[in-house]
């Protein structure tokens, strides 16, 4: 599995602007929906069901990363978005420090196969300084999804 598998491209964004965790991940589903990857329609419940994960612990996993992720029979794949805040965002993290990088993950609610393998592959890339430090510093949109195909290339051979 690749991260371009459930990564929708048009639900990337290096301005996050929200200020605390429940306003980043509507903004990140906000991403999903625009990317038509989770319908409108589906908004309130999807939300519902990713801050009911949080409810249980946070999905901010330190060294600046957080992948909340939640199962919803909204979808019909894992759909995935990807945002960095400039500023950091308190998400109750393990270590204590703010997040900047985000992966929201949506899956079908029968899938815990994919759900479980895009989780460590995103853990497994996100463990590299060097790609933390790259993406917290992209400028744009096209540049972050470099980094993640070319990363996807890399770690596709390893």
């Amino acid at each position: 599995m690749k991260i371009m598998d459930f990564l929708a491209p048009k639900a990337v964004s290096t301005t996050l602007t929200s200020a605390n965790k429940k306003d980043v991940v509507e903004e990140l589903l906000g991403l999903l929906i625009n990317a038509g990857a989770v319908e409108k329609k589906h908004k309130s419940k999807v939300l519902e069901v990713l801050m009911a994960r949080e409810a249980l612990g946070s999905t901010a996993i330190g060294q600046g990363i957080a992948i909340p992720h939640g199962k919803c029979d909204c979808v019909k794949k894992l759909v995935g978005c990807l945002g960095i805040s400039k500023a950091g965002i308190d998400f109750d993290s393990l270590d204590g420090e703010p997040a900047y990088i985000f992966f929201l993950l949506v899956a079908p609610a029968d899938s815990a196969g994919p759900h479980l393998k895009a989780l460590a592959k995103i853990s497994r890339l996100l463990k590299d300084k060097y790609i933390r430090e790259s993406l917290k510093s992209v400028k744009d949109e096209k540049s972050m999804l470099q980094i993640i195909l070319q990363e996807d290339s890399r770690l596709s051979k390893v």
